[in-house]
Formats: structure tokens, C-alpha cells, sequence
């Protein structure tokens, strides 16, 4: 398949503006790359013009009438890389519902994960709190029962509920495991999908061999495709006719392991007979998988939202219906990061920043840019108070709403981003970056000229490291501590 005629995969990651100024000239080289991604797919039969205008940096569009409070459709990928989608400087994979999608609202370039693994960041994402603020979030991943998210543990979805949300979980949970664990213990009023962190895309089976396809807490056979079983039950969702605003959290799989394309039967089939033989490394798939195979699934994916999208659009609710799309971590084996540096388990950039868009036609305009830092614990406090629900006082918010930015123009607060993992630790204040690699070294880091994080500036700038290690500490030390190792 011809490579997408995009200019350097750097052009798209270098996008330094702020909401209020002109275009830089790095911004600008970001918004030529959008613009030829979008001709691109246009030609190869997206809904795009030949000649999309440039993105600009993110302006509020404070005029716009209030109204309704909006649905909210918010869509995880699983170890989608920060460079994966066409819009964002892939060259060799085509998303053009994606990138239709960031060429309707606004594309950041500058988001993260709450995590560098599964779990820890839905963690984040569902309470709106660092992952170590809970038992469940300490496991990177969960990898057994003996822990999950506590049902008594306020969430988006519990908050919204309350607020007058209907809500719906679609497709990968992965904090925590029944009889203790669920979403529907924890706020979401239906259900359907896997608990687990991974399974075989047609059987259903998961890690431990176990069937993982559930409808509620009761197990729901369907042995086609995953991603195609999700992509109906979402559509359906958002078609029903709705008395009250809902949240849909469609989580879907792909472009996670096994490397199992729709249609790889054969695949399928000698991964679950290794499953069943009792290989509990099967569905690692660490002899499969190749950059074509993981194209396409992530074209899949594209697809796949764009099919929920349509069903959306049919229904008349897309005008009032805000819609983000992110991954919920860096990408693994065959992502394409360039150019970040680390993956999917590091607090390198390369594991934790991930392409991240917002559409909400009724109140934000199209093709903008946005490289404010924002991650996950933001977005759960945004969505809070877009959705007119508060906040439990008991279980403060780690994250900082950004309606005040999106909707009125208001400056961003200047805070800064944390996370640790075994092993690692980082924050990041403004364009610089402290990390704490595996090794035990500290590390400073420019990200406005080195977000390869290849410059270090630890030892050139002592007082910042200082200062910055010290925000980290502080931080750490109100968190639980990790249960000792074995």
C-alpha cells in the first residue's frame, strides 16, 4: 500500500502555539501537515474536501447559546501510539474518520495518559484522581481478582447518573473482576464487554483461558470479530431515542494483542488451541503480528468509529453530542511514535502522550489545534462540569476542568502533570519535563525543543531539576504506597 503523501512525521508533533497567538512557524508546518493528510484521504473516498483549510490555534467560540447539556460519547483506543493516526503524522496508516473527526473540533498535541498502562489510566479517567489514590490503581495493570475499582468509589459515570445521565459502558473495563468488580456496580447502568485486559478476538477467550464476553454481570455468547460485536452494540446505543442526556464509554481493544485482524480465522484458531493446551503466554502473541498486520487493525478501528459516528449522525443527536477520542496509553510493539521516544509501561513521552481529539458542534469550532498539557484526571473533571454534576468533596478531583478554556476563552490554569509508576516517576510543568528513568537517574527536559527527550538538562539547570523533583515528592508522598514486591 503507497505511504500517505504527509510531509515529515516530525511536522505534526511540533505544534507549540497558544490559544491567543498567531500561527508559529512550527504550528504552521502541524497545520500543512493535517491539511495534506485531510486532501489525502479525501481523494481515497473520506468525507474531505480535495483542500482543507489549515488548522488554527484553539479559540473558544464564548457566543454560542448554552442550550442542553450534551450527550457525551468518549472513545478509548487500546496502546494506540501517539503518531498512529494519519492526522497526527503516520505515514503508512489511513484514518479518515478520525481525522475527519479531529477536523471537525479540536486536535491536541500535547495530551496524555493518567498512566502508562492499561488499568492504572481508567483509573484516573473514572475517578478523575492519580491512579495512587486507590488500591486498584497501584496494579499496572490488574492482572488477577484481588483487586478493582471499590464500588463505594465515586465515578464519572455514578456522578452524571446522579446528575441525571444515563449511562453505558461498551467494551474493555479492566478494573476489576466479578463478583466484587463491575460497572454496573460502579455507576455505569448497562454493561457490555470484557473485564479483562485482553482477549482473543474471536473466541472471547481471556488471559487465563477464561470466556470474557459479558452482558451485565452474565456471560453473552457472540463468537464474531470483537471489534465489529462493539461497533454494533455502540451504534445501537446512540440510535435509541433518549429521554435524558447519556455518557457512553466505548472502550475498544484494538489495535491491542493478539495481532488478530478481522477476517484472521486461522490465526484465531491456533492462538485459542495454545490457550486451551495451557500456554498462558498465548495471547502475548509475541511470534505474530507484523507493521502491515497492525495497519490493519488500526484502519479497523477507524472504520469502526466512523460507523458509530454515522449511527450518531443519523440519530439528530450529533449537533449536541460531545465526542473524544483518545488511546489510553503509548503505543507497544508496532506503533508508530516518531517523534517520541519510549512506549506503551514508560514515562517517556513515547508511552503516555496520546493523540487525543474533541468535537462538540453546538459549542466549539472546527479544524483547531490545541497544544495546552492536559491528561485523563482532566477530562473527567471537564465532562463533570459540562454535564452540570458535582464532584464528591469526600474524594477531591486531581484534574483541572477545562470547560472555562473550551467554552468562554478563559487562560488555561498552569499546573503540573504527575505520574509515577514502579520504578519511574515524572512531571511535567509547563514546556519542562522531569523523569526518573528505571535506572534511578534524574532527568530534565526542554519538550519545546527536544520532545524526543534526547537533550538532557539536569545537569545545566540543577535548581529546575531541584524544584521540579521536589512538586514530584510532594505529590508522591499523599499517595498509597506500593505493596512490597513478590
Amino acid at each position: 500500500m503507497p505511504s500517505s503523501p504527509v510531509p515529515s512525521p516530525a511536522a505534526p508533533a511540533a505544534a507549540r502555539t497558544s490559544p491567543a497567538s498567531p500561527l508559529s512557524r512550527r504550528a504552521f508546518g502541524a497545520a500543512l501537515g493535517a491539511t495534506a493528510a485531510a486532501a489525502t484521504v479525501g481523494a481515497a473516498g473520506a468525507p474531505a474536501a480535495a483542500a482543507a483549510p489549515a488548522e488554527r490555534p484553539f479559540r473558544a467560540a464564548p457566543g454560542r447559546p448554552t442550550g442542553r447539556r450534551p450527550n457525551i460519547l468518549f472513545i478509548l483506543g487500546d496502546d494506540l501510539g501517539w503518531a498512529d493516526l494519519s492526522s497526527y503524522g503516520s505515514p503508512h496508516i489511513r484514518t479518515p474518520h478520525l481525522d475527519r473527526l479531529a477536523r471537525q473540533g479540536v486536535r491536541f498535541t500535547d495530551a496524555y495518559a493518567g498512566s502508562a498502562t492499561c488499568s492504572p489510566t481508567r483509573f484516573s479517567l473514572y475517578t478523575g484522581r492519580y491512579p495512587g489514590r486507590t488500591p486498584g490503581g497501584l496494579a499496572e495493570p490488574i492482572a488477577d481478582r484481588s483487586v478493582g475499582l471499590e464500588p463505594s468509589h465515586p465515578t464519572l459515570a455514578s456522578l452524571l447518573r446522579d446528575a441525571g445521565y444515563a449511562t453505558a459502558l461498551i467494551g474493555k473495563w479492566h478494573c476489576g473482576y466479578l463478583p466484587d468488580h463491575s460497572p454496573t456496580r460502579s455507576g455505569w447502568d448497562e454493561f457490555f464487554g470484557n473485564f479483562g485486559g485482553a482477549l482473543e478476538y474471536y473466541s472471547k477467550l481471556g488471559l487465563g483461558g477464561e470466556y470474557d464476553l459479558y452482558e451485565g454481570d452474565a456471560t453473552y455468547q457472540d463468537l464474531r470479530y470483537y471489534t465489529r460485536v462493539l461497533t454494533e452494540r455502540a451504534a445501537e446505543y446512540v440510535s435509541r431515542d433518549h429521554r435524558e442526556p447519556w455518557l457512553l464509554n466505548l472502550n475498544f481493544t484494538t489495535p491491542h494483542w493478539p495481532w488478530i485482524a478481522d477476517g484472521d480465522e486461522e490465526e484465531s484458531a491456533e492462538i485459542v488451541r495454545r490457550i486451551k493446551a495451557g500456554d498462558r503466554g498465548a495471547l502475548w502473541h509475541q511470534d505474530g503480528g507484523s507493521l502491515d498486520k497492525y495497519r490493519e487493525m488500526v484502519e479497523d478501528l477507524d472504520r469502526s468509529v466512523g460507523q458509530v459516528l454515522r449511527a450518531l449522525e443519523r440519530s439528530g443527536q450529533e449537533e449536541n453530542t460531545l465526542v473524544f477520542f483518545a488511546s489510553d496509553n503509548g503505543g507497544e510493539r508496532f506503533s508508530y511514535n516518531w517523534p517520541l521516544d519510549g512506549n506503551k509501561g514508560s514515562l517517556k513521552e513515547g508511552g503516555i502522550r496520546v493523540p487525543s481529539v474533541l468535537r462538540w458542534p453546538a459549542r466549539i469550532d472546527p479544524r483547531q489545534i490545541s497544544d495546552v498539557p492536559v491528561y485523563s484526571p482532566d477530562w473527567t473533571a471537564t465532562l463533570l462540569d459540562i454535564g452540570g454534576a458535582r464532584p464528591d468533596p469526600a474524594y477531591p478531583l486531581d484534574g483541572t476542568s477545562l470547560a472555562g478554556y473550551l467554552l468562554h476563552g478563559e487562560r488555561p490554569e498552569e499546573r503540573d502533570l504527575f505520574w509515577r509508576v514502579r520504578g519511574e516517576r515524572a512531571l511535567r510543568r509547563g514546556d519542562w519535563k522531569y523523569h526518573r528513568s528505571q535506572d534511578g537517574t534524574d532527568h530534565l527536559y526542554d519538550l519545546s525543543r527536544d520532545q524526543r527527550e534526547q537533550a538532557d538538562r539536569a545537569t545545566a539547570e540543577p535548581a529546575r531539576l531541584t524544584s521540579l523533583r521536589t512538586a514530584w515528592e510532594r505529590t508522591d508522598a499523599g499517595l498509597l504506597p506500593y505493596p512490597a514486591a513478590g
